[in-house]
């Protein structure tokens, strides 16, 4: 068929977008928790302390890094009264524990 568009293609080979990054039922559920677990897969990743997982290289940007903790530090702050205790405690720790791999990184150390 001419001119068909990749949703086209797709509905014809059975292939989703699903398909192609996993089953959404294997994703893990969204929550404030997950969210706040995935911004600091990003920092770790920044940070060169873990791999990036879509070109397997480690690789340090500390800019990134440190806005991503940044973000993390606006949400602790912005959400103050508005988490449960886990949420609270683990957004609290993991700025903390990224600071302080962020410091350490920029002193020139490594993991």
């Amino acid at each position: 068929m001419t001119g068909e568009n990749d949703h086209d293609k797709n509905a014809h080979t059975g292939e989703t977008e699903a398909a192609k990054g996993g089953s959404p039922a294997a994703w893990p559920e969204i929550s404030f928790s997950t969210f706040i677990l995935s911004l600091n897969s990003s920092a770790l990743v920044h940070l060169g302390l873990e791999a990036d997982p879509s070109t397997g290289e480690r690789l340090t940007n500390l800019p990134l890094a440190k806005q991503t903790i940044d973000i993390l530090a606006m949400l602790a702050d912005k959400t103050t009264g508005n988490l449960s205790d886990d949420e609270q405690r683990l957004l609290t720790n993991i700025v903390y524990e990224l600071r302080l791999m962020y410091v350490k990184q920029k002193k020139g150390g490594s993991s």
